[in-house]
Formats: C-alpha cells, sequence, structure tokens
C-alpha cells in the first residue's frame, strides 16, 4: 500500500481509536499488531502484518512493503504498573523498537512524518501545571523507556526525518485494558450489575490527581500534528484540569446501577506513584488549533457502556486485570 498511512500498534488502546479517525477520513491505511494477537476489526479497509518491533528485519521488511506517507508509532508496551516487573523488555519494546523503525525508515530512504508518542510521565512530578519546557525526571521503568524512546525519536530528526513527539497525559475511554485504573473500575461495576461478581470495587490509591484527555481527542491531535507540527517538536495533549482519582470514582458511581462498596487492594498501589500529574497545552491549542471535545462524563460513560456490552457478549467473565 505504497502512499498510505501506517500506524503500528494499531489493535492497540490509542491505535484503534486512531484507525477509526483516519478510516473515517477515506484514509488508505496499514496497520500492524503484535504477533499472536488479533488484529482490531472495528475499522474497514486495514491492510494488516503482524510485526516484532524487536525484530530489526521484519519492521524493515514490513516497512518496506507498506512505504507509508505517514506514520504513527502507537505500538509498545504502555503500562506503568507492569513495566516495574518486565522494565527490560519495556525498554527493549518502547525504545529498541523505535530504533528499529526509524533506522528501517532511513534506510528505505522514506520521506514521511513519523509522529512517536512519548508519554507525560517523562517529567518530574510537579504540584504545577506542566509545560514542554518543564523537568525531566521519569520515575518508574515505563516512564524511563518513554524518555529513551524521546531521545531515539529526536536523533532521527536530528538525522533529517520528520518525526513529531507528543507527550499525551493520561487517556481514558471504550476499549481501555482493564490494567488502567479507570477501565478497572468500569469493568468491576458492569460485571457487579450482571451479576458476575459481588458488589465489591477493589481499588489503589484515590488520592493521584490525573490529567485526564479522552481517546478520541488524542487520536485527533495525533492526526493533526502529523498534518501540520513543526518536526522534531515536542507537543502536551491534556485537558489542564487534574481530578482525583476519588473523583473519577464518584462520577462512575453515579453511572452505577447497583451500590457498590469500595474497598482498597494494597496489591493495586504502585511502588511509585506522582501524586499529581497537570499539564499545560497551551502549545498545541496555540500553534495547531486543538482543544479536547470530550468532557471527562461523556468519557466516562462510554467507558462504562463499552464493559456493559462485554460483559453481556461474554468478554469480561474473569476477575483478572
Amino acid at each position: 500500500m505504497t502512499g498510505s498511512t501506517l500506524v503500528t500498534g494499531g489493535s492497540g488502546f490509542a491505535g484503534s481509536h486512531l484507525l477509526d479517525v483516519l478510516a473515517r477520513a477515506g484514509t488508505p491505511l496499514a496497520a500492524w499488531h503484535r504477533p499472536g494477537e488479533a488484529p482490531y476489526a472495528g475499522a474497514g479497509g486495514v491492510a494488516w502484518t503482524a510485526v516484532d518491533l524487536r525484530d530489526a528485519a521484519a519492521v524493515e521488511a514490513a516497512l518496506a512493503a507498506a512505504r507509508p506517507r505517514r506514520i504513527f508509532h502507537c505500538a509498545g508496551l504502555p503500562h506503568v504498573g507492569e513495566s516495574w516487573q518486565r522494565n527490560a523488555a519495556t525498554l527493549e519494546v518502547n525504545a529498541l523498537g523505535t530504533h528499529h523503525l526509524l533506522a528501517a525508515a532511513r534506510r528505505l530512504g522514506l520521506d514521511a512524518r513519523i509522529v512517536v508518542p512519548s508519554s507525560a510521565l517523562v517529567y518530574r512530578p510537579s504540584a504545577s501545571p506542566l509545560d514542554e519546557d518543564a523537568p525531566i525526571g521519569p520515575s518508574s521503568p515505563y516512564a524511563l523507556s518513554k524518555l529513551a524512546q524521546e531521545l531515539v525519536a529526536l536523533a532521527g530528526w536530528a538525522d533529517g526525518q520528520a518525526v513529531i513527539v507528543p507527550r499525551p497525559f493520561n487517556h481514558i475511554g471504550p476499549r481501555q485494558a482493564p490494567s488502567f485504573a479507570t477501565s478497572s473500575f468500569a469493568r468491576q461495576i458492569a460485571r457487579a450489575e450482571a451479576g458476575l461478581a459481588p458488589p465489591v470495587l477493589a481499588v489503589g490509591n484515590l488520592e493521584a490527581r490525573r490529567d485526564v484527555t479522552d481517546v478520541r481527542d488524542v487520536a485527533r491531535a495525533y492526526v493533526r500534528l502529523a498534518d501540520a507540527a513543526e518536526p522534531g517538536r515536542i507537543y502536551n495533549i491534556c485537558t489542564g484540569e487534574a481530578p482525583s482519582m476519588r473523583v473519577i470514582l464518584d462520577r462512575l458511581l453515579a453511572l452505577a446501577r447497583v451500590r457498590m462498596d469500595v474497598r482498597l487492594d494494597e496489591s493495586r498501589l504502585r511502588p511509585s506513584d506522582t501524586p499529581m500529574l497537570l499539564g499545560d497545552a497551551s502549545r498545541i491549542r496555540r500553534e495547531l488549533g486543538w482543544v479536547p471535545e470530550r468532557r471527562l462524563d461523556e468519557s466516562l460513560r462510554d467507558l462504562l457502556e463499552h464493559w456493559r456490552a462485554a460483559v453481556a457478549g461474554g468478554g469480561a467473565g474473569t476477575d483478572a486485570v
């Protein structure tokens, strides 16, 4: 599919929503998924390839077949909590995998605009809103891997590639894995409503405050960045508000059809948990005109409806997250 748009990690949370946005625009699409993982079926007309980012030869072969004009590199290991047990794999997939992609694009002479999403967790924890010039200080293996990924991406830009680096803050919405806190809350509620579990909701740290953006708004931001951003530049993607996880939980509980008993589960506490993560999105608003369109209550409602449908369809039958 020469001249197409490529989404790596197209079966993932952000990647699948990005495919939805691109498919609605009529864009010729290629996407990669992890070997052994089923492709996302919601967006039609996508040319899928199974690619292990750790395999440099496989990356180059798949890239040579697609020869895309735009690349959204959404593939990677995304979970902060799991990174403490999988620190080597997280660094290998997120940083080395990005190196394999950019190096192959250079060898193939691709003239492509490449969006490499990083993470707001590369910033040093702060009680103030974080703009793109805020001090760096990753506090988890995942955050360290994303900083390494940024450095790889910006090295590609220094070598002449049109690389743009967004730093999304937390994002939520339908299809988010239940290993993430807000999605876990919604799934537990849906299972209790269906009578598949007692009305007990296990939680971790509810005092942490997070700047939360709907994943569909994040996907729109990625497309806007690919089309119009200045290469080599970093852009926060966020709302500028940071409700506590307790507030987020309370809003979900207000949507629940059963009364839930909330209980602390110490296994859900992280070795390091940033008290507040609040972003400043002035740059992307000023330079590209992007603003979030969906409010938190809409995102939470849609997430809960997603899990209700998954439970009804038999897709969420166990307690494991």
